[in-house]
């Protein structure tokens, strides 16, 4: 396991530095709509479709990135749920933000913006109100830390410098080597996330100065999971468009199963699914933990 010049491991079990975001699968109201939403103005591609479910990745590759549920009679997503406050799409570089920047504002669409030193993001919002983030990394080498903690802010984004970067190609789309780069959730308390999501898990503590928020990695990123006690809750219900579940992939069946096992062993569930393990956080929230 590297050593990391800023965050805090947890006591017992730390996931591998290879561990990273996998799929996230949403419930919407109306998945025609959806899909065109996410095509249209995200610009990932359906690679998979049933009447209900659609898969959608990057153009170029057959990694899905999203999945898509409609649920009979769905509502759209209730502001102050717990829950999913952004899943996120991580650019392969800022050049490729510049250009969907440029897309969404010929869109004239509400899109929110911020520099947030590590990174630069855009936000936007489907057509149920979940929440989306699609940003690209400044390289690691320039990330700051003061003592264990990384140094994170929400500044105002250079928007020019940043269309600027895309030169003059338009958007075609998410490109290949889009992933999905972290997950940030609104939960009900910060001690209550990091006992589950830090000493149980094993992710890394890299930032809890933030006001009201705790971000959590493994392998000396920035954030895989951002936690925040932003919004009054209670969870979304099953009838509402929400967070179905979101994936965390590890290297290994042993690194899978160790997670799994810390976590039991801290007081919460983890069942055997599929190739891998399920869990629930304390508000509801689905994890599947994959090698």
């Amino acid at each position: 396991m590297t050593h990391h010049p800023y965050g805090i491991p947890p006591p017992g079990f730390r996931l591998p530095d290879e561990t990273h975001v996998g799929v996230v699968r949403l419930q919407v109201s109306d998945l025609r709509r959806s899909i065109s939403y996410y095509e249209r103005v995200i610009g990932l591609r359906v690679q998979v479709q049933t009447a209900e479910t659609a898969g959608l990745g990057p153009h170029g590759e057959d990694r899905t990135l999203v999945w898509l549920h409609a649920g009979t009679g769905v509502t759209a997503a209730r502001r102050g749920a717990l829950g999913l406050y952004h899943f996120a799409i991580l650019l392969p570089d800022r050049s490729a933000l510049g250009r969907f920047a440029k897309h969404v504002a010929e869109l004239d669409l509400r899109v929110g913006m911020a520099d947030h030193l590590v990174s630069e993001a855009l936000y936007l919002w489907d057509p149920d109100g979940l929440g989306i983030e699609v940003y690209a990394d400044r390289p690691r080498d320039s990330w700051h830390h003061e003592g264990r903690q990384l140094v994170m802010t929400t500044d105002p984004l250079a928007v020019s410098s940043l269309v600027a970067a895309g030169g003059q190609q338009s958007w075609h789309g998410v490109p290949n080597g889009a992933r999905i780069g972290h997950v940030h959730l609104h939960v009900g308390d910060l001690d209550d996330a990091e006992a589950f999501y830090h000493r149980a898990l094993g992710f890394d503590k890299t930032v809890w100065n933030y006001s009201g928020a705790l971000f959590l990695a493994a392998g000396g990123y920035h954030h895989h999971l951002g936690t925040n006690t932003w919004s009054p809750g209670p969870a979304a219900t099953a009838g509402e468009a929400r967070l179905l579940e979101w994936e965390l992939a590890v290297p290994s069946g042993d690194a899978a199963s160790g997670a799994a096992r810390s976590l039991r062993e801290a007081g919460y569930r983890a069942d055997r699914a599929g190739d891998g393990w399920s869990t629930t956080d304390p508000w509801g929230t689905h994890l599947r933990i994959r090698s």
